[in-house]
C-alpha cells in the first residue's frame, strides 16, 4: 500500500490530489503542521521534518511534484501525464515544476514574515513584496490559459495540479481576488473537479478521524 504523510491542505495536497485523480488505493497518515515541532518522532521518517513524504515499497520521496510525476509513471497509461511523443510534453513539465520552484516558493516567505515568525520577528513589507512577486508570475499562467482550459495537450494533468495547488495556497493568503482573469476562471473549474474534492474530503476525513487539526498551515504556528 502506497503511504503518503500529509498535512492539511500543505504541499501535500499534490500527491493527495493525484492519487485521487488516478482512483489507486492509498494509506493517509495525517501530521500536525509543521510536523517537524507537532510530532517530532515523525523526524524519524524524514529526516528533514518536511511534507510530504511518500513510502511506496522501497521508493521514499519528499518532493511533491515529482511525486505526482512518480505516480502517474507507476500507474501508467493515464492522461494525468504527457508523454514525450506529444507536442506538449515540454510545456507540462515546465508547468508541472513552475507550479512549486516559481509560484509556491514566494508564497512560504510570505507565510513566514506574516505568520510563522513571532509577532517581534514579523516582516510585514517583506511579506507584502513576496505576494507581489507571487502575483506577477502568475502573468505566465494568465498568458497560457489564454483560449485554454487546461496548462498543455488540452486536458487536465499534473501540471494542474502542481499549479492548482499554489492557487489553493494563495486562496489560504487572501490572495485570490487579485488573480488575473483567466486564472481566476481556471481556479474556480479546478475546484469543481470531483478529484480535487475529493482529496478535500479525504484529508479532512483522514484528520478527524486521526485527531489532527482540520485547520490549513496559513493557520498554523511554527
Amino acid at each position: 500500500m502506497t503511504t503518503l504523510h500529509h498535512c492539511v491542505s500543505a504541499r501535500s495536497f499534490r500527491p493527495l490530489w493525484t492519487l485521487e485523480e488516478l482512483g489507486v488505493p492509498y494509506d493517509l497518515r495525517m501530521l500536525p503542521f509543521p510536523p517537524r515541532v507537532h510530532a517530532k518522532t515523525y523526524l524519524q521518517d524524514n529526516p528533514l521534518g518536511t511534507i510530504p513524504l511518500l513510502v511506496d515499497g522501497d521508493t521514499r520521496m519528499t518532493e511533491s511534484a515529482a511525486i505526482c510525476q512518480y505516480l502517474c509513471a507507476r500507474h501508467a497509461p493515464t492522461p494525468l501525464q504527457v508523454e514525450p511523443t506529444e507536442p506538449d510534453f515540454g510545456a507540462w513539465l515546465n508547468y508541472l515544476h513552475f507550479g512549486e520552484a516559481t509560484l509556491t516558493f514566494p508564497q512560504t516567505l510570505v507565510l513566514r514574515y506574516s505568520r510563522f515568525e513571532p509577532e517581534d520577528r514579523r516582516q510585514p513589507q517583506v511579506a507584502q513584496d513576496y505576494a507581489r512577486w507571487f502575483l506577477a508570475r502568475l502573468r505566465g499562467v494568465e498568458a497560457r490559459l489564454a483560449g485554454r482550459e487546461h496548462l498543455a495537450a488540452g486536458r487536465f494533468t499534473i501540471a494542474d495540479v502542481s499549479v492548482g495547488y499554489a492557487l489553493l495556497l494563495a486562496s489560504l493568503l487572501d490572495l485570490s481576488p487579485q488573480f488575473p482573469d483567466n486564472v481566476r476562471a481556471y481556479w474556480a473549474r479546478l475546484q469543481e473537479r470531483e478529484g480535487f474534492q475529493r482529496a478535500m474530503r479525504a484529508q479532512d476525513e483522514a484528520a478527524r478521524a486521526q485527531g489532527v487539526s482540520t485547520l490549513p498551515p496559513t493557520a498554523a504556528s511554527a
